[in-house]
């Protein structure tokens, strides 16, 4: 009987141990850097190249400049076209010069002399023809150069107040519309003398230059690959079994080869599509089964001395 207990006792402890599940030991993966590939978005010839491969830039020191001897004479031809148009504009806004307005004021005296001896002939005239010495055409004759006089300083006044006058609404919209086309055509060739050169966008590795000095680069290509610390990750792949204890955001610890201590990480990423392992992975049982791949992040600070690729082992930190 005691045998019998023995063996019952014993099998409850297997079937109980059989049924648990081991106790996660980590995961198998590696490094991946996500690279910024800096391009202009004109083409040009490489006449500058300010790094090298391997080298540690800040954000905003120069990457390379692009030959810019065409941006730069379509700069300076927008600049003299806007300083045109807003001279056209400013001139539209000014009444007659001072000597043209002199002139007019001249010539409204002279009109306004005449005008007075005409005044003074037809009063002579006018007292002779009613005395019966003169006849009626020389009257007449006297009234109309008078009225005439009269017309005639009419007219020249109003040649002085259109002197002192601006031009009409229509040609000054019309010569602001040509300034704000003169200032935008300036702009564009602003923006692509600056495009010729690229600065770093924030600091990072130069991990590599795709294009020498003297290489013809197209528009778009990218000539310098940068490797920014904050984008190295972490990617490994969790079974079936484990994806249900990890979250994004919980800590994890990922043990690299030549490093002491483990590394501090947090998941990012967790892939809400299953995938089999494949068939080349850094895992000690390299055997097919169903993963997730998972992503974790670094300090930026400590992931600057890591390189994409090695082999890591992530366990959870909790």
């Amino acid at each position: 009987m005691r045998f019998a207990i023995l063996f019952v006792s014993a099998l409850a402890a297997l079937l109980s141990a059989g049924c648990s599940r081991p106790a996660t030991t980590g995961w198998q993966g590696y490094l991946e850097g996500e690279f910024v590939y800096v391009a202009a978005p004109l083409a040009g010839k490489v006449e500058q190249l300010a790094v090298e491969k391997g080298a540690r830039v800040e954000a905003g020191a120069p990457l390379f400049a692009l030959e810019r001897a065409a941006e730069r004479a379509a700069q300076r031809q927008a600049a003299a076209q806007l300083a045109t148009a807003q001279a056209h504009l400013a001139d539209l806004g000014k009444g007659a010069r001072p000597s043209e307005l002199a002139a007019v004021e001249a010539r409204l005296a002279q009109a306004r002399a005449a005008a007075d001896l005409s005044a003074r002939e037809l009063e002579r005239v006018t007292k002779l023809h009613d005395t019966k010495v003169l006849s009626d055409d020389d009257h007449d004759r006297a009234r109309l150069a008078h009225e005439a006089n009269l017309k005639q300083i009419a007219e020249v006044e109003a040649q002085l107040a259109t002197a002192g006058l601006s031009a009409r609404p229509d040609s000054i919209a019309a010569a602001e519309a040509e300034v704000v086309a003169a200032r935008a055509a300036t702009e564009r060739a602003d923006w692509a003398v600056a495009q010729k050169s690229q600065p770093a966008p924030r600091a990072a590795l130069v991990y590599d230059t795709l294009y020498r000095e003297g290489e013809f680069a197209p528009a778009g290509a990218p000539v310098v690959a940068l490797l920014p610390p904050e984008n190295i990750k972490v990617r490994f792949f969790a079974p079936e079994a484990d994806i249900a204890m990890l979250k994004a955001g919980d800590p994890v610890r990922v043990s690299l080869t030549g490093v002491a201590a483990p590394l501090a990480g947090r998941v990012s990423y967790i892939s809400p599509r299953p995938e089999y392992t494949p068939p080349v992975l850094y895992n000690r049982d390299n055997r097919a089964k169903l993963v997730f791949l998972v992503e974790a992040t670094l300090d930026p600070a400590v992931a600057r001395d890591l390189h994409p690729g090695q082999p890591v082992d992530v366990t959870p930190a909790r």
